[in-house]
């Protein structure tokens, strides 16, 4: 194998990943960029960054350009992330939407979780949402959530997380939203109990591609997504899914991103929560 990657391919890497999914792998990402390939060439066994990079482009094995695109995003998550969103839809926008639903005779609730990773994101929105419900019965709440790592969606889509994952889940939540069960390291892990999962949706989707669906949605959250784009990308980005929120939804960002020199129609609310 090589030793690596010389900057002209990791230019022509750059660009395919730009122009494929937005993601933009600038100077600093080389080092990211080629222990993610070196992982890749153990797995695939090929032997050399060149004739990866031509079997991705070519077409001739979509599956591993799948697989490559996987490797190269970045999937830090946990339950209740950054908790003041669901401090404020706690105490703000989730009393809020459900009087007005009640009183619109609409019960519909739909939340978009944009870059929903492993599930814990959209999992953590399905708890907190239900725990508002009224005749949770009546309602027809729905979460869907979309990645573009088939890798992480299929974590997603089992719902099994070990003890440590579930540990900032309040023990009140945890104890109505999860299941106990043994793993065969004799350790516990915890599944999503069935009320939670089937609220959920999981589909893979790229951000560059179109979207399979029409919303509109009451929340989107899109959070520490558009710190891997450009800001023409992240512009683009945003009022593409803000197009899908419905009138006075509620857009969340991750906390270290912002929509500050960006050009978009959406109100700022607080830090990182942004209106229709």
């Amino acid at each position: 194998m090589e030793n690596n990657v010389s900057d002209r391919l990791f230019k022509q890497f750059s660009l395919l990943v730009y122009e494929q999914c937005g993601i933009n792998l600038h100077e600093g990402k080389k080092a990211l960029l080629q222990a993610r390939l070196n992982k890749r060439l153990r797995l695939t066994g090929i032997d050399s960054y060149e004739k990866y990079f031509q079997i991705i482009t070519s077409g001739a094995n979509p599956g591993e350009f799948v697989n490559f695109l996987d490797s190269i995003s970045t999937n830090l998550t946990y339950f209740f992330r950054e908790s003041q969103h669901f401090d404020f839809l706690d105490q703000v926008a989730l009393p809020d939407l459900i009087a007005k639903k009640l009183k619109d005779r609409d019960l519909r609730i739909r939340i978009w979780s944009a870059g929903c990773s492993t599930g814990e994101e959209p999992y953590s929105l399905a708890m907190c949402v239900l725990a508002h419900l009224p005749e949770v019965a009546r309602w027809d709440f729905r979460i869907l959530a979309t990645d573009i790592s088939t890798r992480v969606l299929e974590t997603a889509t089992r719902g099994i997380y070990s003890e440590e994952k579930i540990q900032k889940v309040p023990p009140a939540l945890r104890q109505a939203n999860f299941q106990k069960m043994s793993n065969k390291n004799g350790k516990p892990d915890f599944q999503i109990a069935p009320h939670i999962k089937r609220t959920v949706t999981f589909h893979r989707l790229n951000f560059k591609e179109s979207y399979p669906f029409k919303g509109p949605f009451d929340f989107i959250f899109c959070r520490n997504v558009m710190i891997y784009f450009d800001k023409k990308t992240q512009e683009e980005l945003v009022n593409r899914i803000a197009g899908f929120l419905s009138p006075g939804g509620y857009f969340f960002v991750g906390h270290s991103e912002s929509l500050t020199g960006l050009v978009h129609k959406l109100s700022y609310v607080r830090p990182a929560i942004y209106r229709n």
